[in-house]
């Protein structure tokens, strides 16, 4: 199986990538591959709603930017990690921008029947969570994506789910039990 994490914080060695780490880790331990992409390192353009992807026989989006190096990753997947920290109560425009982009994937449905597990620190823990992950689950049912797991961890200070090890032991566990 392959198992793509998307870090969609600014920071690396945050929060988010730590815990979207431990879940690769837990995949690898179980035999599958892995590769990590920070969306911070990416040029995403927001979708301009063009309909070229609707529209368009080959269903793909006509925005030249680096969303064409994710596309392949993502239809290569079998498991997407959507790591993102809570900010204003959503994700970080980054991952936002990345959603936005996935419109090509509900006429194409190439997305349909993979899973995904998404992860998300914040500095007021799971319950501030909700809103975010309603919102992301409803994507992945709009996209025909299964929801496999979620990780909803109280993290604020940069790093500071390293000092956890309940969530670093979880997230590996939640990535090792990918099947």
């Amino acid at each position: 199986m392959k198992v793509l994490g998307l870090v969609g914080s600014p920071r690396k060695n945050s929060n988010t990538d730590i815990a979207v780490t431990q879940i690769l880790r837990g995949a690898e331990a179980s035999s599958h591959q892995t590769e990590k992409l920070y969306l911070y390192d990416l040029e995403i353009a927001p979708c301009v709603d063009c309909r070229n992807c609707k529209t368009k026989s080959n269903h793909q989006c006509t925005i030249k930017d680096d969303m064409q190096l994710v596309y392949p990753k993502l239809e290569e997947a079998d498991v997407v990690v959507f790591g993102s920290p809570l900010y204003w109560y959503g994700p970080t425009a980054k991952m936002k921008l990345l959603i936005d982009r996935l419109r090509p994937y509900v006429e194409s449905k190439k997305l349909k029947d993979k899973k995904a597990i998404l992860v998300i620190p914040s500095a007021e823990g799971a319950d501030a969570c909700s809103f975010m992950a309603g919102a992301f689950e409803l994507s992945f049912e709009y996209l025909g994506v299964d929801l496999a797991g979620k990780v909803l961890v109280k993290a604020y200070e940069k790093a500071e789910v390293a000092k956890q090890p309940a969530t670093l032991k979880a997230t590996f566990e939640l990535g090792k039990a990918i099947k």
